[in-house]
């Protein structure tokens, strides 16, 4: 089981650079066509752990970089572009919905930014591998958190699903 940890949103010149690099990877990867990017059947041919764990790596770089995003308030552009590149259509679609109905950010199913996050590799199956988001809210004294489940496309290596 693959975890990755973080201690906390990072702060200053950390923020800065994280973002910069977000955007960097979204600019460059638009420039990668689909055949470069990874030789034909990788994933097809992989164990489904590293499998697992790739995604959920794929999975804590948008967190991380969302979480910075929306923390940095640039007027939800890189926010936004974070989205449009990790997330399928039909999740931003429904997350578009849930936020309309629930007043929060859907990627993190709240109000307000968490403190930290830590994502664990799940299963796979079916075309698809689940990770777990363990969001970490208050001091580091007295911390709570709240989990979500994460689904991603093996297919795509795209964010399709995020449910409490």
């Amino acid at each position: 089981m693959t975890r990755l940890r973080t201690s906390g949103r990072p702060r200053g010149r950390r923020v800065i650079a994280r973002t910069l690099l977000a955007a960097a990877l979204l600019t460059g990867a638009a420039a990668v066509p689909a055949t470069a990017a990874a030789p034909q059947g990788a994933r097809a041919t992989a164990p489904a752990d590293d499998v697992a764990a790739a995604e959920a790596r794929q999975v804590a770089h948008f967190y991380g970089s969302y979480l910075d995003a929306v923390a940095a308030e640039d007027g939800g552009g890189l926010a936004t572009a974070l989205r449009g590149f990790y997330l399928t259509p039909g999740l931003r679609a429904r997350l578009r919905d849930w936020e309309t109905a629930n007043h929060a950010d859907g990627v993190l199913r709240a109000q307000n930014i968490p403190a930290g996050f830590r994502v664990t590799a799940g299963d796979s199956g079916a075309g698809h591998t689940w990770s777990t988001v363990r969001l970490t809210w208050g001091s580091a004294a007295d911390p709570t958190y709240t989990y979500l489940t994460v689904q991603s496309d093996l297919g795509t290596g795209k964010i399709s699903g995020i449910r409490d």
